[in-house]
């Protein structure tokens, strides 16, 4: 499935069918899901609480979680949300089941987009579709005369002129904290640059000009960002967006309706959004396309799968997008694209466009030898070289005991 076209379908399609009232049964089997903690998901797992027993646990640190949870005898939780990013240590443990005969018996309302097939089976239903792009403070941009940076050279130019007006505690926000998101942010700059993490024979790729030229650009960007960015992660950064602490930032869509929420934000109106930035001239955006969807455990009873099944139907309704439009660039039935889905719709169209995120093992390994070994660069324990020389000794290491790598 090209991730391009998943991301436009829900982008600018407007896919028809019947609105449900509320939740349209009562559930009686306990079901349970572990997901994400933005927006959308309080959307779509309260439409499904909204049916009876059933309990969501909402945590930004649900991929470390999930395999272990799942993988339990009896698993401990009936629904996992995940993206391509995360839905891959499930799927190489057996973990969550195929859904065909689900899909089949509740997903009228469903379009082929949503069906996340592996090896001809269907093991995931995407709701929305996501990215990194960039959001900027219209108003601030205005009174300094300044144009939206199209690359991160243009963003570093803006940096400085907001830097030296002192309109924001800091001039840019990013998710650069210590880990999984810091890892991210590399593989945005890395993929900007044209970068490749494995070659054919899963050997590592990342030491290499594309390698350095992006440890170089996050460390320019770094001395605009708040000190403590390496704690800094999607939440860090859009609350320093909505108290007004800082001009822009190259961050998940998923984010951008929560600008607008005038009961925690002091910028409503304020925000908007544009493409990523390129890395380097005739390149992608420096990103990467995703789709977050919801799996069912396969260690669970085939009532509770079929339950489980029967109440991501009710959270993922006509009803359910209708109330939270903004939340996402949902895949839903009624989606209306608005204002803030502008900066990812403007990536996924560029021309060249940025990759899909690899669900890949090699690329899981990768990722979380990037989140290790990364930091040490940003604190100044290494330098460049030795950073990207660590990385691929982490991965091959990692890659031996995995089996992909003699």
């Amino acid at each position: 499935m090209m991730m391009k076209h998943l991301l436009m379908a829900g982008a600018v399609a407007l896919m028809g069918t019947t609105a449900s009232a509320a939740c349209s049964y009562e559930n009686t089997v306990p079901i349970k899901s572990l997901s994400a903690g933005f927006e959308a998901w309080k959307s779509v797992t309260d439409a499904m609480a909204e049916c009876g027993n059933f309990e969501a646990e909402l945590d930004q640190e649900f991929r470390t979680k999930q395999p272990a949870a799942f993988a339990a005898k009896l698993s401990l939780y009936h629904i996992g949300g995940v993206s391509n990013g995360t839905v891959t240590p499930l799927l190489n443990e057996g973990t969550i089941r195929p859904l065909d005969d689900l899909v089949e018996k509740y997903g009228q309302n469903l379009t082929p987009n949503q069906l996340i097939r592996i090896d001809g089976k269907v093991m995931a239903i995407a709701m929305m579709v996501n990215t990194q792009h960039l959001m900027y403070r219209e108003d601030i941009f205005a009174d300094l005369g300044l144009d939206v940076p199209t690359d991160w050279d243009g963003v570093l130019d803006a940096s400085a002129k907001i830097a030296e007006a002192g309109v924001v505690d800091y001039p840019l926000g990013a998710t650069m904290k210590s880990g999984w998101n810091l890892a991210q942010d590399f593989v945005n700059m890395f993929n900007g640059y044209g970068g490749s993490f494995v070659n054919a024979d899963s050997t590592p790729a990342v030491d290499s000009e594309a390698g350095m030229k992006a440890l170089e650009t996050m460390k320019a960007l770094s001395a605009y960002l708040d000190p403590e960015y390496l704690v800094s992660d999607s939440t860090y950064v859009q609350q320093q967006f909505q108290q007004g602490k800082i001009a822009m930032a190259n961050l998940w869509a998923s984010r951008a309706g929560a600008m607008d929420n005038e009961e925690e934000s002091q910028v409503v109106g304020k925000v908007a959004t544009a493409a990523a930035p390129l890395a380097m001239e005739g390149g992608a955006p420096a990103t990467t396309l995703w789709w977050d969807g919801m799996v069912v455990a396969a260690n669970i009873t085939d009532e509770e799968a079929d339950a489980a099944f029967r109440l991501m139907m009710e959270g993922l309704d006509e009803e359910m997008v209708t109330a939270h439009n903004d939340d996402a660039i949902w895949l839903v039935s009624g989606y209306q694209p608005g204002k803030m889905a502008q900066g990812a719709i403007a990536t996924a169209t560029a021309s060249p466009a940025p990759a899909p995120y690899p669900s890949t093992s090699q690329m899981g390994l990768m990722h979380t030898a990037l989140g290790n070994e990364l930091p040490s660069f940003f604190t100044g324990e290494r330098d460049a070289a030795a950073t990207l020389a660590a990385i691929e000794a982490a991965y091959t290491t990692a890659a031996k005991e995995a089996g992909l790598l003699k």
